[in-house]
């Protein structure tokens, strides 16, 4: 299996959870089910998830799809995505979805008590979907003979959000966004980048353009936490081949790692946009 896999999985709602109220924010009950379907396939897996670091493996996205006056509709397709950042996790997935708990031949899958049934899981190459590997992404653009652009734009579809000096910041400033990528791709990858990526990224990324607009969700006690969804234009000012090559290869890696907090909860879906 490829180091990196991102997939999406459609979901249709049993008779039973037609009509029920829908939660505002699905994250948990995502991860809920995810780890679950883990302890199920590969139970030792699952433990040394629990035993190690706080960068996990895997993102996770809400549950999406519409949901009219905020109930569950019997007709309407649900999605969620996935995604795995190493071969054992890559290789997990690809086994949840084809004979696993989350293939279409598969039993109900249970979000927040409500039934739901999978019907399709889709892998193929798309913007939020496909396979990588982590030496494909960096000779993508550290081994090219084009030198990599000046400027990239980052789509961010569901709140993402930083913590920074024990403070949540909802804005995706180029050291906040690129530094989260840097640690989660070297939390992974084989190839380690240098921890003055982030640096380069504060003194000489500058934002170029944005269209963000502040999506707050729910978390713990019924608090509320803002994170931003949009777009947003970097642009180097002090343009550096080495340092833009490692820049545009973090934004590749995106698509699979998200950025910022609660990435396993639905948070910080996010990718470079062509």
């Amino acid at each position: 299996m490829p180091d990196l896999l991102a997939l999406t999985l459609t979901l249709k709602p049993l008779p039973a959870a037609a009509g029920a109220p829908a939660p505002r924010w699905w994250g948990r009950a995502v991860h809920a089910l995810w780890l679950d379907v883990v302890a199920q396939i590969d139970p030792a897996l699952a433990q040394s998830i629990h035993d190690g670091s706080d960068l996990r493996p895997y993102t996770l996205s809400t549950l999406m799809g519409r949901f009219p006056d905020g109930r569950i509709a019997a007709d309407e397709p649900c999605r969620l995505r996935i995604t795995a950042l190493q071969p054992e996790m890559s290789d997990l997935l690809a086994r949840a979805v084809t004979t696993g708990p989350l293939s279409p031949d598969g039993n109900p899958v249970t979000l927040d008590y409500h039934g739901f049934r999978v019907v399709k899981a889709d892998w193929e190459e798309g913007p939020w979907t496909g396979q990588a590997d982590y030496t494909s992404l960096a000779a993508n653009s550290l081994a090219g003979g084009a030198q990599p652009p000046k400027r990239l734009t980052m789509r961010f579809a569901s709140p993402t959000l930083f913590k920074s000096r024990g403070r949540y910041m909802p804005v995706p400033l180029p050291e906040h966004l690129f530094g989260s990528l840097l640690r989660r791709w070297n939390a992974f990858s084989p190839i380690a980048f240098p921890d003055e990526v982030q640096r380069y990224a504060a003194e000489c990324l500058a934002i170029a353009r944005y269209d963000l607009r502040t999506r707050a969700i729910e978390v713990k006690n019924k608090g509320k936490r803002p994170g931003a969804i949009g777009e947003m234009a970097y642009v180097s000012v002090c343009y550096d081949r080495y340092w833009m090559s490692v820049i545009h290869t973090l934004a590749a890696f995106a698509r699979f790692g998200g950025a910022g907090a609660g990435v396993t909860m639905g948070l910080g879906q996010c990718r470079l946009e062509d």
